[in-house]
């Protein structure tokens, strides 16, 4: 059927002369993306009809059938059989006249004390609400990789950097661990951006409230909603919850791009720390020896759409009048592409975090070079009592002369140590291994084993208590 030629008749088109032109159909119209909202405009009409039944409103028999033929057309719709149609513009109308054609007036009465201005935002506090949950799932899952990662090699030593410099040694469970406290940040974000998600506006209607006894509380109560909204003009002109949340998800993203980089850096030959996983790559379609890190790429080239998404939602709201105004209508589109582009990168981190091998024998060979112990050897004179500024000093001429002789700071004999301070002796040799080095970095958070031990102990019981919750 050619939904253009139909004739559709408008629940709002008694104040009209004549038919809506097809351009105007066309260019209005968000059923192509917000009928993604059916669940919840459904959830909450049949939450609103029983809170009318129970105030009286309509009758019990006129609310059976409205919440009954809200349960057919939800069948129809996720058996795809339920005809959306463009010139009922959304999600809302498009459900409501469907009902109207399967029981008739009392249909009709479902939109008694409310708006779809009120009705817009209700569905999308609901809908953002249970994608907040399933995201913090989602991040939980690449936090579970992230702690198999730390646990599969608790010994593994590797060069930590600053300013792309080899700069000292670092467990990779501690590294691993970064990124663990990175997105445990993002999860409570989300919960707490959740909690001013969580507001029923059901009941403001247009703007201005409703003259009809609606029971505020007991809607909000059917929906699973924490409280109600306190002004009816801010419930439906509000979209800073949308903000809030793209804002969370763009901070999830910029970690996930990190990450990507990481991964893309750790890959390549320069630095030779880990193999990806084949079926995360892909070739050359003209060099056969490349291996393409395709995936990280994408989430870090996926970030700036999610940014661009949070831009898109401040522009749209930065200069509206109260109350609602129909460019709130393209709110939509950024949360949802925003929600799939995060959806699918943690997806496709977690499976790569799982799958991820560490090539341990080159990395040992790299822990030779880069001078990582040098700062041990400043703290080493620190503890002489030589000054902290002194002991720079000389750990400082100490690596100019490696250099100069292509040598590390552990192949220097005593003597030459001496050269450069009298307060070093014998026992400087335990501080300037790798392991030595890890095993001084014992301050809370630091990369010592048995700091890092009681990281991964400490993560395992937040993620037990995670799911338990």
């Amino acid at each position: 059927m050619n939904n253009d030629k139909k004739t559709v008749k408008k629940p709002w088109g008694g104040r009209f002369a004549e038919d809506t032109d097809k351009l105007v159909e066309r260019f209005t119209a968000s059923i192509h993306f917000d009928k993604r909202l059916y669940r919840q405009d459904i959830a909450g009409s049949k939450a609103h009809a029983t809170m009318l039944v129970k105030q009286g409103i309509i009758s019990p028999e006129e609310g059976m059938a409205i919440v009954r033929g809200l349960d057919e057309i939800q069948h129809d719709i996720e058996a795809g059989k339920f005809v959306w149609q463009e010139a009922l513009e959304d999600v809302h109308m498009n459900i409501e006249q469907a009902l109207v054609e399967r029981i008739g007036d009392a249909g009709k009465k479902l939109h008694t004390a409310r708006s779809r201005n009120d009705q817009v935002v209700t569905d999308t506090r609901l809908y953002l609400r249970d994608e907040t949950d399933r995201i913090s799932d989602l991040i939980h899952g690449l936090q579970l990789a992230l702690l198999s990662q730390a646990k599969r090699h608790p010994e593994l030593i590797i060069p930590g950097y600053t300013h792309l410099q080899r700069a000292q040694p670092v467990l990779w469970p501690h590294h691993m661990l970064a990124y663990y406290e990175m997105f445990k940040r993002d999860k409570e974000r989300l919960a707490d951006c959740r909690r001013r998600i969580n507001i029923c506006p059901l009941g403001s209607a247009a703007l201005a409230g409703t003259g009809l006894p609606i029971d505020r509380e007991f809607t909000a109560n059917e929906l699973g909603f924490d409280d109600i909204s306190a002004n009816s003009m801010d419930a439906v002109a509000d979209r800073d919850f949308a903000v809030e949340f793209l804002a969370a998800l763009s901070i999830i993203m910029a970690h996930l791009s990190r990450l990507s980089e990481e991964l893309i850096l750790w890959s390549t030959v320069e630095f030779g720390f880990i193999e990806l996983p084949d079926a995360f790559c892909t070739g050359s379609s003209i060099m056969p020896q490349k291996k393409n890190p395709d995936v990280p790429e994408l989430i870090r080239g996926k970030t700036g759409r999610v940014y661009g998404c949070l831009m898109a939602m401040l522009t749209l709201i930065k200069a509206l009048p109260m109350t609602y105004n129909r460019d709130l209508q393209e709110d939509k589109e950024a949360l949802f592409d925003a929600i799939d582009t995060v959806s699918a990168s943690l997806e496709m981190m977690t499976a790569i975090i799982s799958r991820l091998e560490p090539k341990k024998e080159h990395i040992g060979k790299v822990l030779e070079k880069g001078f990582l112990t040098a700062t041990d050897l400043a703290d080493y004179l620190v503890k002489k009592e030589l000054p902290f500024r002194s002991a720079h000093e000389v750990a400082g001429r100490i690596v100019a002369r490696c250099i100069e002789t292509g040598r590390d700071i552990k192949d220097l004999s005593l003597d030459e140590f001496k050269a450069f301070s009298p307060l070093i002796e014998e026992d400087v040799y335990d501080v300037l291994t790798v392991e030595g080095s890890l095993r001084s970095r014992c301050s809370i958070g630091g990369t010592a084993p048995e700091t890092v031990a009681e990281a991964v102990r400490r993560a395992e019981i937040e993620l037990n208590g995670f799911n338990k919750q």
